[in-house]
């Protein structure tokens, strides 16, 4: 049960990070349009609230491949989230 816990506390951390850089952003560039890192915030917590919803999923044939295909899908997300901030 302890590797669903870090799990749970890898996709916070790491969608927190990418939502705290969009609100960093949007500080050191207060005359820049918005709308840019509220999309990105926005992908960044439907990609959670998809994540997490995964993790709980009770009813799972191979546990082990399920968790694997979650933490892939975490970083490949996150990948194209840090790729849209950089290019803000």
């Amino acid at each position: 049960m302890a590797s669903i816990k870090n799990l749970k506390k890898d996709i916070n951390y790491v969608l927190g990070d990418i939502i705290e850089e969009c609100y960093t952003w949007e500080i050191l560039n207060p005359k820049a349009d918005k709308k840019a890192t509220e999309k990105i915030i926005d992908e960044a917590i439907e990609a959670f609230d998809t994540l997490i919803e995964k993790v709980n999923l009770k009813k799972v044939d191979n546990s082990k491949a399920h968790f694997k295909s979650i933490t892939s899908e975490l970083e490949e997300t996150a990948n194209k989230l840090i790729e849209k901030v950089n290019n803000l």
